[in-house]
């Protein structure tokens, strides 16, 4: 059948980018985009569909091109119908720890999206099982489909929105339908199928986009509600959703940090939000900085009170109001860094009227970059690195980033902004004020540790902080602060009853003036913190401050598990507040993903008839589930990595994942050379290439940072091909230990096989959350020096099995009855 190896490249585009497109349409709908969820229920998919087309191979193969062909029709249905559903269940990821209905609406989401992944695999699945004279050239176009989906999937995104990307989606496994069912007469029920879901996918097309509904918190939704508000326009591209509200009735007047006492009114202002929240005020601008007074009396104004006419550098500039608060104070030169240039154009062009140019302006220089990769190839010499606030107050105070890679706030980030510094110049950062304190305290904790890191002995003489009703800022200078500055912050603070929480020499009698707390929480925890005894102190601290680093990158992960149960406790008297939602829906999937891979993948398998020796089931087995739980350990983990050199979690999961796929398969080809190259050197195969990931994964682990900054000034296209080069070698390495199992199966164990494939991709499926939840707790170098053990141990335990085999035809030659052990 000439058409089934395109068919089973577009079903294998459509899966992979389907995949992808549901993590940026979460990221949405949630705040989050769930990417160890979808990449574990897509596998599980994958896993139940394997067990399934095992359990009825039998009746498939008289069947198959009916069968592909109504698998890529079901695909193609779901692929819609799943995500129309999944938005009519209510889950609301911010009440999961006092509703624990939303368990069972997780669970829900987790089986309704697994149900496309399926249907997907079945089509692949059948192919390898009842065409094997063409499996050289099913696996490649299955694997040419994987790249070429998320390559499609991302270049997509930069011209429609995400619910057209899906439509556009739904029509590659229809097209892959139709092409199976075109070699022989047609049933008249599937062409009619196929045709009317062809209809209704061109009036999906032609009309409206689909609803997304997005969870009522999101500031989106809470701005619309709000009498007069309307979208004024949307651009979409894969770093996120831009929409812009106006309110002409009642316009928008954003000023995080504003004084209380101040006699100024922030300007009608458009409001900005990136995937439904993370709002960014686009100011009305006519160039009369008179109209922007306001502008001096918010906290983020405090180093403006210690430099005269200062070079800037504003770090994700947004819609431009940083950028306006340094041309209000007189700055010499902005530079703007902004990583999505489409916010960079809706300020240029779509509003350029309303925003007066203020990106125009000839003191301003835009730059369409990352945080981190603009400061590694800067020349610095700045007088000002100023970081404002970059999501919203609501997201800051209910821990839905906990779960968030965020390379700007690590130990490394801020050396790196420090390193900018003209001397005496200052780096800032404004933040919203949790009660009680958890991000300012572990972000103070972080600049502490860069600064000591630098070789700063007194770091607490360079640090100033000060706070209103819902901020704080954090100065810090590229040098003591002197007597004079220290008396500028105090009368800045004073003159708009801004408190002062630390500077140097500070009186404790000093802090906890104006806008008063139960006990002055901020100065005694920055006390503690550069005190002798201050890891003492974040070790008793109820909340998690460790500063947060490269390998660690969750900033927002404040959760201790010893404090749960005085939380519980206080569940009712608002305690419920204080947990991190992110830590109980990444448990909750591990265990979902648990019982649903041994419900849909192994359980069926008891059906499959057991004929091999004794021994081989608990060897087999567990050689198979730590290539499972090994392979996805590196992927996820390297996912997580590569966010800090493509500056975007969908860009890193599209090169990455789509990398993986391609060069592993490509390794599972040439297994077969490996071994014919390992014997002739005398060495045992997967021993040999358990040694090379071992070898491959430390050399990673010293030289990927490197590697990152070496490369961090190339475009974002030549970013993403980089990352696909860099994790080929190991990818192609870790493609040839299973098939290298699954042959040493064929010749001792055939009927083991199937059970080989659940056991392999049950542990797939639990090990995406896993990998996840030991990244937070441990790093992402552990999690890889792990999945580096499991390959050494799953060796290890082959071995034992070649062993074994070898013993018992040696017993079998020799007559020698019984089982040796």
């Amino acid at each position: 059948m000439r058409a089934l190896l395109p068919a089973t490249l577009l079903v294998s585009a459509a899966a992979i980018g389907y995949e992808i497109l549901l993590m940026r349409l979460l990221a949405i709908v949630q705040w989050h985009h769930f990417a160890w969820m979808i990449i574990s229920l897509a596998l599980l998919g994958y896993g139940a569909s394997g067990t399934a087309i095992a359990l009825a191979r039998r009746w498939l193969q008289p069947r198959f091109e009916s069968a592909f062909a109504i698998c890529a029709l079901l695909f193609s249905i779901t692929m819609v119908a799943c995500f129309v559903l999944g938005q009519r269940v209510p889950f609301n990821a911010l009440e999961v720890v006092w509703d624990p209905r939303q368990f069972l609406h997780l669970a829900s989401l987790y089986l309704l999206f697994m149900l496309p992944f399926f249907f997907a695999a079945s089509c692949i699945g059948l192919a390898f099982a009842c065409r094997s004279t063409l499996i050289d050239r099913i696996y490649f176009f299955d694997l040419a489909g994987a790249g070429l989906g998320a390559l499609l999937l991302t270049a997509s995104l930069f011209l429609m929105l995400p619910q057209k990307a899906l439509i556009g989606l739904a029509l590659l496994p229809l097209a892959a339908a139709w092409l199976a069912g075109s070699g022989r007469p047609r049933s008249g029920a599937l062409a009619v199928a196929e045709g009317a879901w062809f209809a209704l996918l061109l009036l999906l097309i032609a009309s409206e986009p689909l609803e997304l509904r997005l969870s009522e918190y999101k500031g989106l939704r809470q701005a619309l509600q709000t009498v007069g508000s309307a979208v004024v326009k949307e651009r979409s591209s894969p770093l996120g959703l831009l929409t812009v509200v106006e309110n002409p009735r009642i316009p928008f007047r954003h000023a995080p940090g504003l004084s209380l006492a101040t006699q100024r009114i922030p300007p009608e202002q458009l409001a900005v939000f990136t995937d439904g929240d993370g709002m960014s005020a686009l100011n009305r601008f006519a160039g009369d900085f008179t109209q922007l007074g306001y502008l001096g009396d918010v906290t983020a104004a405090l180093p403006y009170s210690l430099l005269h006419r200062p070079r800037v550098l504003v770090l994700g500039a947004g819609a431009g109001s940083e950028v306006l608060l340094a041309l209000y104070h007189n700055a010499a030169q902005v530079d703007a860094v902004e990583l999505d240039p489409r916010m960079i154009r809706l300020v240029r062009e779509d509003f350029a009227g309303f925003a007066g140019g203020v990106y125009a302006h000839e003191a301003v220089k835009v730059h369409i970059s990352e945080a981190r990769s603009f400061a590694a190839r800067s020349d610095g010499g700045y007088d000002l690195v100023q970081i404002g606030l970059l999501d919203s107050f609501g997201v800051s105070g209910s821990g839905v980033q906990a779960l968030h890679e965020n390379y700007l706030y690590t130990t490394e980030a801020i050396g790196e902004y420090l390193g900018l510094l003209a001397p005496g110049g200052v780096l800032t950062i404004t933040r919203w004020l949790q009660l009680p304190p958890r991000d300012s305290l572990k972000l103070t904790a972080t600049l502490i540790a860069a600064l000591r890191a630098a070789g700063v002995a007194e770091p607490g003489a360079r640090l100033a902080l000060i706070r209103n009703w819902n901020t704080v800022t954090l100065l810090v200078k590229n040098g003591d602060l002197e007597p004079p500055e220290i008396a500028a912050i105090r009368e800045f603070a004073r003159a708009r009853s801004f408190d002062t929480d630390w500077y140097p020499g500070m009186p404790a009698s000093a802090a906890n003036r104006f806008n008063r707390l139960d006990e002055p929480y901020l100065y005694d925890g920055v006390a503690a913190l550069l005190g002798p005894r201050a890891g003492d102190f974040i070790a008793r601290y109820k909340f998690h401050l460790e500063p947060a680093s490269d390998d660690r990158p969750y900033f927002f992960h404040f959760f201790k598990w010893r404090v749960l149960p005085e939380v519980l406790a206080l569940r009712e008297r608002g305690g419920a507040s204080l947990i991190e939602w992110g830590y109980p829906v990444l448990i909750a999937t591990l265990a979902q993903s648990v019982v649903a891979g041994a419900l849909l993948i192994l359980l069926p398998l008891l059906r499959v008839e057991r004929s091999w020796a004794r021994g081989t089931g608990p060897r087999m087995g567990s050689y198979f589930f730590l290539l499972g739980l090994a392979f996805l350990f590196i992927e996820i983990a390297f996912i997580q990595k590569f966010i800090l050199f493509l500056g975007h979690p969908l860009y890193a999961v599209a090169a990455v994942l789509s990398g993986f796929l391609v060069f592993a398969g490509s390794g599972s080809l040439l297994s077969g050379r490996w071994v014919h190259w390992m014997e002739r050197l005398g060495l045992a195969p997967v021993r040999a290439v358990a040694g090379a990931i071992i070898g491959m994964v430390v050399l990673y682990l010293l030289v990927l940072p490197a590697v990152f900054v070496a490369l961090s000034g190339f475009a974002a296209g030549m970013r993403i091909a980089a990352t696909m080069l860099l994790v080929a070698p190991l990818a192609m390495l870790m493609g040839m230990p299973f098939p290298l199992g699954l042959e040493r199966l064929a010749q001792s164990a055939p009927g083991f096989i199937p059970w080989a494939w659940g056991i392999n991709g049950f542990a797939s499926v639990i090990s995406a959350a896993l990998a996840t939840l030991l990244a937070i707790e441990f790093g992402f170098s552990a999690v890889v020096l792990l999945a580096a053990a499991l390959y050494a141990l799953a060796a290890a335990l082959l071995e034992q099995e070649v062993s074994r085999e070898a013993l018992r035809k040696k017993q079998k030659l020799l007559q020698v009855p019984g089982d040796c052990g």
